[in-house]
Parts: structure tokens; C-alpha cells; sequence
């Protein structure tokens, strides 16, 4: 069935058709939530949130087609809600204690590799990491991306044009201290 016949069925009131609504397009939104939380807990509720609001009101979704989009929409919406709540310290910004049986001069594998571009991809602003999120890791269209984020098309190349710029910089930078380092050890 058609995200149109499942919307149509929900509305109604079909568990069933919800159920695959939700099968079907949890896993990207969640996706999404997770990388816009840095993978924080808030993640499943937030995503949970998306689909509530689709339960309560499956009229408002104005074209069947653009389901994901709007579920998306709703999501990425709800972690900005959230994140301008003042709350306390996240485990994220509590300070690390030094693994004493780290080198320094010993190379990246790909787990710390994929930390160190996560991390990087966190720090980005809100807007941008929303933007590289939509389009690298869920493989929307630039047109799908800029239309969940509601702008033009155009404001969309730039803010990922922005975000690739700030990644490379920032990656850039760290590869600049990784490498000065080796070369104050005489390696």
C-alpha cells in the first residue's frame, strides 16, 4: 500500500495502517534525531514525538507524497524545541579523563576517525548540521532537504557549502596539531 492508502487508513483510525507508517519511515527520523542530539538519550522520544503528533492529526500532513519530509520536518523541529529548554551539563560536555594508555603518535583507527568527524559535525550551527544530516547521511534531494527545512533551494547549497567549510577547517586544524605533534617528536 501507498503512503496515500496508509495515511487515508490512519486517519480513519487503522492501527495497522499506522504501524506501517511508522515501519517504514521511523528508522530515517530517528536517523535524523540521533544526529541532531549528538546520539544523545533524548533521541527515541524525540522521534517518538513526530510520530504522536502524525497519530493525533494525520490531516496534517497536506500531501501523502511529502510524508517523510514532514515527519522529518516535525522532528528536526522538536530538537530545536528542545534544545533552547535550559537544562543542565550533558555527559557530552563534562570533561574527559585522559586515557593513560593513549599515544598520542599512534595513528587514527576508524572508530576514532568517525568520532573525531561526529564530533566535528556536532559542533557545527543547529541549521548546517541539519542541512549535512538531510542530504549525506539520509540521502534526501537537495529540493526534499530544503523543503523540510523550509527555504528556497538556494539557501540550502549554502548552508551546506557553509558545513562543508566548517568540517574542513575544523578537521583541518586537528590534522594540523595530530602532524605538528609527530614533528616536535622527531617522527
Amino acid at each position: 500500500m501507498t503512503d496515500a492508502g496508509l495515511l487515508e487508513a490512519a486517519a480513519g483510525g487503522s492501527h495497522a495502517a499506522f504501524a506501517e507508517i511508522a515501519s517504514r519511515h521511523y528508522q530515517p527520523v530517528y536517523r535524523l534525531v540521533w544526529r541532531m542530539t549528538n546520539g544523545g538519550a533524548d533521541a527515541e522520544d524525540v522521534a517518538q514525538e513526530a510520530f504522536l503528533k502524525l497519530w493525533r492529526n494525520p490531516g496534517q500532513v497536506r500531501e501523502a507524497a511529502a510524508l517523510k519530509g514532514w515527519l522529518m520536518r516535525v522532528a528536526a523541529n522538536a530538537v530545536i524545541d528542545r534544545s533552547r529548554r535550559p537544562r543542565g551539563t550533558p555527559l557530552e560536555e563534562a570533561p574527559e579523563v585522559a586515557d593513560p594508555q593513549a599515544r598520542p603518535d599512534a595513528p587514527l583507527d576508524r572508530a576514532q576517525a568517525a568520532r573525531l568527524v561526529d564530533s566535528r559535525i556536532a559542533a557545527l550551527p543547529e541549521r548546517q548540521r541539519l542541512a549535512l544530516s538531510l542530504v549525506y547521511f539520509e540521502g534526501l534531494t537537495n529540493i526534499e532537504a530544503a523543503a523540510v527545512l523550509e527555504v528556497s533551494v538556494d539557501a540550502l547549497e549554502s548552508l551546506l557549502s557553509r558545513a562543508r567549510r566548517g568540517l574542513k577547517d575544523s578537521l583541518s586544524a586537528e590534522w594540523r596539531e595530530l602532524l605538528g605533534g609527530l614533528a616536535e617528536t622527531g617522527q
